[in-house]
């Protein structure tokens, strides 16, 4: 299994660059196909009765400004790749919902690359929503890169972060590119009670197992989050762990028509320090 093909969100954002710099080189290191989508997201129009006369060309030459704009993200993006000698991009611009068309182009991709919302930024909430719909509705799985710090594609080590869900053996399979690609893999479970610590260690040693199965290097850990909450649990190992990835399920909850992420995730969504592959 490889990334033969991978989708990377593109826009004016500060953080683009440095998302696409990283996007760059993990294509560049599986031999894959990028594809930079630049949506122009869709306006809300003034709906005075009073302004009807000029809606008409309010609308057109605030189309006209966002079309502008997503072509200038994919220019950007295509002269990016050309630069780096990258042999296989191509750059898509749509005039739709940025999450509905990031998550109709991840149909024919392998893995979708976003940035997390910088919470100093004023998009910050229209960007944790842009992430979080993404990642709970996208067929293919969700690297999120961190908006502050640098980030090498080579993780060469990785924790897996398992608790026997159908969420968390789906990340696995998705992130086994990289894992195939790393030193070391850290499976840890985390008991919420003492009830539960004696029955997490024989099923994280049967994902080593598995694991080991693919030419994956795995050992397991258990840790308690009886103290703290899974989220702060899952950071400080791993800051302990030193590991540049956490792969991990993203779990959502239905309410009315529309799926919110689960405490955890969004948790770490929001503190996260490295990168993060989510699938939901």
């Amino acid at each position: 299994m490889s990334y033969r093909s991978i989708l990377l969100y593109l826009d004016e954002d500060a953080l683009c660059e440095k998302r696409s710099t990283f996007a760059i080189e993990l294509a560049k290191a599986h031999e894959s196909h990028l594809v930079g989508a630049a949506p122009t997201g869709f306006l809300d129009f003034p709906v005075a009765i009073d302004a009807a006369a000029t809606l008409a060309e309010y609308a057109d030459v605030a189309w006209r400004a966002v079309r502008i704009r997503a072509e200038r993200s994919a220019q950007v993006f295509r002269d990016r790749c050309a630069r780096a000698s990258l042999p296989s991009f191509e750059a898509v611009t749509d005039e739709s919902a940025r999450a509905g068309s990031l998550v109709h182009h991840s149909h024919c991709s392998d893995l979708v690359i976003l940035s997390q919302a910088d919470p100093s930024s004023p998009e910050h909430a229209t960007e944790q929503q842009l992430v979080e719909e993404v990642v709970l509705q996208s067929s293919r799985p969700t690297l999120i890169v961190p908006y502050a710090g640098s980030f090498s594609p080579l993780m060469s080590d990785v924790m897996v972060a398992w608790d026997d869900s159908r969420e968390a053996a789906r990340a696995v399979a998705d992130a086994m590119p990289l894992l195939r690609r790393s030193k070391r893999v850290h499976v840890v479970g985390w008991a919420e009670s003492h009830e539960h610590e004696g029955s997490l260690r024989p099923r994280l040693d049967a994902v080593c197992r598995w694991l080991q199965r693919h030419g994956v290097p795995a050992t397991a850990r258990t840790d308690s989050a009886i103290e703290v909450g899974v989220a702060d649990a899952m950071l400080s190992r791993a800051a302990d762990l030193g590991t540049q990835l956490t792969v991990m399920g993203a779990y959502g909850h239905a309410r009315w028509t529309e799926r919110v992420l689960g405490g955890a995730t969004r948790s770490l969504l929001t503190s996260m320090t490295t990168p993060v592959l989510m699938s939901h």
